[in-house]
């Protein structure tokens, strides 16, 4: 895992708890598994804007009025 060791790891996480404090650790790890989570189903959704693209599109002229291409 990145090259990081046990000791490694309990160290960032000491650091952590100096830093935000016991009560805040959990609320910032249910953020960044929320985000987590949004990010994967981001990703496995379709692109909006390839589906956009793969329609093809009405060509209308400006000085038609029935919407007939010229």
């Amino acid at each position: 895992m990145f090259g990081l060791g046990v000791q490694e790891i309990l160290l960032i996480l000491l650091i952590a708890l100096f830093f935000f404090g016991g009560e805040k650790i959990p609320d910032i790890a249910k953020g960044l598994g929320k985000g987590l989570r949004e990010f994967k189903r981001a990703m496995d959704q379709p692109d909006e804007e390839a589906k956009e693209q793969a329609r093809p599109m009405k060509v209308v002229s400006k000085s038609s009025s029935n919407g007939e291409v010229t």
